[in-house]
């Protein structure tokens, strides 16, 4: 059955069918359409996915011969300019001039139990979540098997997203009670404190944050946004392969933020 999905490829409206059943968007009160954001060809073979839809990954998509581009990022955000112009012309340009479909899923992805990005940070911090906090319970709380200093703690979780995180707060504060959200989850640290956490990691650092990890004593790791957003659309390819046969391609456009 797999073969003969490779070869003849799925609908595009059953593909969105299968994400959407799987994500359950519909739960979530999000900043962006989620789903199908532009439809290409009906029929859907070979699927590229990424972190966002920049063009450098719609041009991987293009050269690979894709109908399909799968990412967390999309397009059409709340308070965005809705003229296509510029950059957002040439985006949109590129896919409906090869036929390519986009679909995202923002925080569905996010918040997937086994193929979230949530999930997958976890999974590379050697926790798993047991207790929920912030908007729409996004945030995640764990226990580390055994305590580490806080600068050991964000030394071993670089090495496993290659690169290296910025840590603010006591290098040798003791961590045990880990709170995390990934991407740009740093308005939620205050929360992850109140939550009773010895340090919480997220992708992105605002000025405050340093202030309050300094005077609550609890960590404040910012892994990248980008890093710690792979975990989902790559588990998602590596979903489809195996539910639809279809070639799943993960394209990782380097982004040092």
């Amino acid at each position: 059955m797999e073969l003969e999905h490779a070869a003849t490829g799925i609908g595009l409206s059953e593909l969105v069918a299968r994400l959407d059943s799987l994500l359950e968007p519909s739960r979530f009160r999000d900043y962006a359409p989620n789903g199908l954001q532009v439809e290409g060809r009906a029929t859907v073979r070979r699927v590229v996915t990424g972190v966002t839809a920049c063009q450098a990954l719609l041009d991987a998509a293009v050269s690979a011969g894709a109908d399909a581009v799968l990412v967390h990022h999309g397009y059409f955000w709340r308070n965005e300019a809705p003229a296509l112009t510029g950059l957002k012309r040439r985006r949109i340009a590129t896919l409906i001039g090869h036929d390519i479909s986009l679909l995202a899923y923002h925080l569905p992805l996010d918040a997937h139990p086994e193929f979230g990005n949530n999930a997958g940070l976890g999974r590379a911090m050697g926790v798993s979540a047991t207790a929920f906090f912030g908007e729409q319970s996004l945030g995640c709380v764990g226990e580390l098997p055994c305590e580490l200093a806080a600068g050991e703690f964000a030394h071993r979780l670089g090495v496993e997203l290659g690169r290296v995180p910025l840590l603010l707060g006591d290098r040798q504060r003791v961590v045990r009670r880990v709170g995390w959200c990934t991407g740009g989850a740093q308005s939620y640290f205050a929360d992850a404190i109140a939550a009773g956490v010895d340090a919480f990691v997220t992708g992105e650092v605002s000025e405050q944050c340093e202030h309050l990890a300094r005077e609550s004593g609890v960590a404040f790791i910012a892994a990248g946004h980008h890093a710690t957003e792979r975990f989902g659309v790559k588990s998602l390819a590596a979903w489809l392969g195996v539910e639809t046969g279809l070639e799943c391609r993960f394209v990782d456009v380097p982004n040092p933020v």
